[in-house]
């Protein structure tokens, strides 16, 4: 295909499959017969497909070390660098697809290829998976009066997004400028002086559903477990939370954000209409692939406007094993051991966000047998189940969590899930179904899991009611895991291991890891997370000490004497595990002794 030892450079012009096999021999990726036999295979191939399509397709390993698959993204960086030019990823989370779609018409940008991808200053960057076929740049130059910079793209990318960017663009655009509807109500607090200048636009407009079906997808695609639509001033902010952590997506006009919440509301069968007061909802859906996603919404008037946040819940959150979860083997035995006791109550801990409810949910999902009656009462229903019995808290018509808990008992329950345990009422109920021979599960809000106990204490919960009737109780958070595809080996001195393990002599661990970044894991370094857990069993040395004057460090000092590991141990031995960082451990555990 070329001459040993001669630099082969392909003619200016659109890529062939036969030059790019050749520069992938003379670069020594690719065995010279593999690419011959490939050549003469496809010479009559008609399908139109990019060369980098077809190569990633046979699944050949480069003849490089370390000798890694030559997948599409790993093919379009080396024809980058061949080309002397940067790799880009196309991430349609960070496109203003309002300002690339101005740069050229969508016609011209499939006819060429190529995809705008940012507009700043006097310089507007182009995608492209041609890196060889320029000859449109200086026309194009002279049209736009900008510089044009080329990026090399995955040609899979370009060829999805290109569409969607313009689409999209299209629909916010005339999301922007429909007429002016009716105004219905005062939603933004800085609104009364130029109350007449607000457009409120159609919900069910096929630009305003084209943008929500577009917010969904990607949420999906990149894992978030919440959207945020926040209103400000001028401008409408959106947000995804990625494993615990907030990005900004994008910004809309004030107009079009208020056209989505109100599509949103509708499909939650909210008040639209109805601006002013907080408000729930739900919204299922299905993914791509056809997988069921449910969205719990929720609504809050703020000074500009309503902000609407969306909690995703996806099913495989009800399939997770406990190890999954990331429980230990003898953490899981242990729960297991405390979950499928006749009766008594186990109390799960921690703040927002920590992972109470999957933990709870996946827990009552195996428990759901058809010979037993699981029944919870929760406020909100957080995920709708078939296998369960589940009743919402209503507050307007009186039916608390106690009133709830009552009305179960008389619903002959062996299973019973109490979203919260928030006053004393709610704790004696619970305590009372437990002494007359059902399972209860709840939470509390405590920091760690000796606390819950003078939590209940502080709540009015005498102590002979608590030694009868607790089993158990957690505490649990969730750390970020690496990314497996580019996480680093790392040093950690003896002192720091030391400082963070203190009084827990855990061995110094042979290697550790930190979080790099790559496309995988949108440059993070971390990809999904995992559970720690504190597990704390009443025994009867424990029950001594539960007194209404308790001491907390006294309870807490005999529990780690019994063997309970603190969070932080926990998080330290999957640190040594490979599976975390110390700097992501420090930021959700609390220290043992505070």
């Amino acid at each position: 295909m070329n001459q040993p030892g001669a630099i082969f450079h392909p003619a200016p012009g659109r890529l062939s499959l036969g030059d790019t096999l050749r520069m992938l021999v003379n670069d020594g990726l690719v065995h010279k017969l593999q690419a011959e036999q490939l050549f003469k295979d496809r010479r009559l191939d008609s399908s139109n497909l990019h060369p980098l399509i077809i190569i990633s397709e046979q699944k050949w390993k480069s003849l490089q070390p370390p000798h890694k698959p030559l997948s599409l993204e790993m093919l379009t960086a080396w024809l980058a660098k061949r080309a002397n030019l940067e790799h880009f990823h196309v991430d349609p989370l960070k496109l203003d697809f309002s300002a690339v779609a101005q740069v050229v018409s969508k016609a011209y940008a499939e006819r060429l290829k190529i995809m705008p991808v940012k507009v700043s200053g006097q310089e507007a960057i182009i995608a492209t998976a041609e890196p060889f076929f320029t000859d449109w740049i200086p026309d194009l130059e002279r049209i736009l009066k900008l510089n044009i910079r080329l990026v090399v793209a995955n040609p899979r990318e370009i060829s999805r997004y290109l569409p969607e960017v313009y689409n999209l663009a299209n629909s916010i655009h005339l999301a922007n400028t429909a007429k002016a509807g009716q105004v219905i109500g005062v939603q933004n607090l800085e609104q009364l002086v130029e109350l007449g200048k607000d457009k409120n636009l159609d919900a069910n407009e096929q630009h305003v559903v084209n943008i929500v079906d577009w917010l969904f997808k990607y949420a999906f695609e990149q894992r978030a477990s919440d959207i945020h639509l926040e209103p400000r001033r001028n401008m409408g902010i959106l947000r995804f939370r990625i494993d615990g952590v907030l990005h900004q997506v994008y910004q809309l006009p004030s107009a079009i954000m208020n056209a989505i919440t109100n599509r949103i509301k509708l499909l939650g069968r909210m008040d639209m209409v109805e601006k002013r007061r907080p408000q729930d909802g739900r919204i299922k859906t299905l993914t791509d692939e056809g997988e069921e996603i449910e969205l719990r919404l929720s609504t809050m008037p703020t000074a500009f406007g309503e902000k609407l946040v969306m909690r995703i819940f996806t099913p495989e959150i009800l399939v997770k094993d406990f190890v999954e979860l990331g429980f230990s083997s003898a953490q899981a035995q242990k729960w297991t051991r405390w979950t499928q006791s006749p009766n008594g109550i186990v109390l799960v801990t921690g703040p927002t966000g920590s992972g109470k409810t999957t933990t709870l949910y996946s827990t009552l999902k195996l428990l759901a047998t058809p010979e037993v009656n699981v029944c919870t009462v929760e406020d909100p229903i957080e995920m709708v189940e078939p296998a369960f019995n589940q009743m919402q808290v209503q507050h307007n018509i009186g039916l608390t969590f106690a009133d709830g808990v009552r009305t179960l008992l008389r619903q002959d329950p062996d299973i019973i899930m109490v979203g919260e345990i928030r006053d004393v009422e709610t704790g004696e109920m619970a305590i009372q179904a437990a002494l007359t021979g059902h399972l209860v599960l709840s939470t509390l809000h405590t920091n760690d899991a000796p606390a819950a106990v003078t939590r209940l204490l502080d709540l009015g919960i005498p102590p002979y009611l608590i030694h009868s009737s607790l089993i158990g109780i957690m505490a649990q958070r969730l750390v970020r895991t690496l990314c497996p595809h580019c996480k680093m080996p790392a040093e950690i001195s003896q002192e720091r291991w030391d400082d963070l393990v203190s009084a827990w002599k855990l061995p110094k661990p042979a290697q550790i890891y930190a979080a790099n970044g790559c496309l995988e894991c949108r440059m993070t370094g971390y990809r999904g997370r995992s559970g720690i857990y504190e597990m704390l069993s009443l025994t009867p040395e424990l029950k001594k000490l539960i007194t209404h004057d308790a001491d907390l460090a006294s309870i807490k000092k005999l529990a780690y004497q019994q063997g309970m590991q603190p969070l932080l141990i926990n998080g330290a031995e999957k640190i040594a595990e490979g599976l975390t960082t110390i700097e992501e451990l420090l930021k959700v555990a609390p220290p043992p002794f505070d």
